[in-house]
């Protein structure tokens, strides 16, 4: 092939990676996501037909997601069979490139009709990778005899790559707006629940449990299927989340149901848990310190995340030798009866807000503050250190600890 020819088929190839993987980070839908994908590969190699295949474990088969070029009801319908009996197959069970340059000579491979029906004479394919199993196989078709080469490969399996990557941040987005929207629910219950106080003793204990659980469960399960860091840190995050308004409605059981509860004594409670979470793979002491405080239980609920977000970033980012202490405190001002603080401190590395705030979740905390009525401070000199002011009601000010 003519040099220059060559050059502009490279760079339109790497042009078409490049302009998906921009296209699918702003894309949550998966279905336009693999459409796009079929439609990039057939563009920058210079075929008629390609396809995206998913492997559906119960059936055992690939069945056709996306693609493009192909006769109505191809697409969403026909499958193959997910072992060396199909190019398909063949690519997913060895994890390597399938390479058919001219179907004819394959005798042993079971087509489906509408291979013969498009006229498909060569193939290729290749994996694209899951979290466990492969998620499916990404295929170019011609109905013409062509041979490959490496480049054309190499290109496929890199699309491949990204489109893999692509395909595992759809379903996390899935997931956590799944969690999301169980916690909606959960808050509109509760809502509900405290203007009712006996229907609030019956069914908290079961509905909101049962959907924490739920929640929990989905989490939990998901964590052991997913194997990238970024993916593994998100899930954790929204575990905490989901652990911390567990507590506040166990917490609340133990209280007589009361519109107000002991924010001083579910801090205790709920920096034992945050440590029995982090189990032990970090030599890092938490301790906690809190004085009596009754708030609403919309303040308790979002001071408490908060807590949990501050003592979670401690523990993932502020030792990076694995050990330290940390500890968490609730006072009343001394200047100011009506006024709580919460401080959250460590003898870590220390932070720049300017430069680190979004990985320490600062906008989340200032979010989760506002909500409480209150303000934050945060100082990283040496350690770090956390300071939150909080509006205590006036009825419960003069109470002692």
């Amino acid at each position: 092939m003519d040099s220059a020819l060559e050059a502009r088929r490279l760079l339109r190839q790497l042009a078409a990676i490049a302009g998906f993987g921009s296209f699918a980070l702003r894309q949550n839908d998966l279905k336009i996501i693999l459409a796009e994908a079929a439609r990039s590969c057939a563009l920058a190699l210079d075929v008629p037909f390609s396809k995206v295949c998913r492997y559906r474990e119960a059936e055992g088969d690939l069945l056709i997601e996306a693609g493009h070029g192909w006769q109505a009801g191809v697409v969403g319908h026909s499958v193959s069979r997910a072992d060396k009996t199909s190019p398909q197959g063949l690519a997913f069970v060895t994890g390597k490139p399938s390479i058919c340059n001219e179907l004819r000579k394959h005798k042993d491979f079971v087509l489906p009709s509408f291979y013969a029906a498009h006229g498909i004479i060569s193939t290729v394919d290749v994996v694209i990778k899951g979290s466990g199993k492969p998620y499916g196989i990404l295929e170019i078709d011609n109905n013409v005899q062509h041979d490959y080469d490496q480049h054309d490969i190499d290109f496929l399996t890199s699309f491949a790559n990204v489109l893999a990557e692509a395909v595992a941040t759809s379903e996390r987005t899935a997931l956590l707006q799944s969690a999301i929207e169980q916690m909606k629910v959960l808050v509109a219950d509760k809502d509900r629940l405290l203007g009712q106080k006996q229907v609030l003793a019956e069914e908290l204990q079961h509905r909101v449990r049962n959907n924490l659980q739920l929640v929990s469960g989905m989490l939990s399960r998901q964590l052991t299927q997913t194997s990238d860091a970024d993916g593994q840190r998100g899930l954790k995050a929204i575990e905490r989340r989901v652990a911390t308004l567990a507590q506040v409605y166990d917490h609340l059981l133990g209280n007589e149901m009361t519109r107000t509860t002991d924010f001083g004594g579910y801090v205790k409670s709920l920096c034992r848990s945050l440590g029995d979470l982090q189990g032990s793979s970090q030599n890092v002491t938490l301790t906690c310190e809190s004085e009596p405080l009754f708030l609403d239980l919309d303040s308790v609920t979002a001071l408490g995340i908060v807590v949990a977000e501050l003592v979670s970033n401690t523990f993932d980012h502020a030792f990076p030798d694995g050990s330290g202490s940390a500890s968490v405190t609730v006072r009343r001002a001394p200047e100011d009866g009506d006024v709580g603080i919460l401080t959250v401190s460590d003898n870590g590395k220390g932070f720049e807000p300017k430069a680190e705030s979004k990985r320490h979740g600062l906008g989340l905390v200032r979010r989760l503050v506002e909500q409480a009525r209150g303000n934050v401070a945060v100082d990283g000199t040496h350690g770090t250190v956390w300071t939150v002011r909080f509006p205590v009601p006036p009825s419960q000010a003069s109470v002692v600890a």
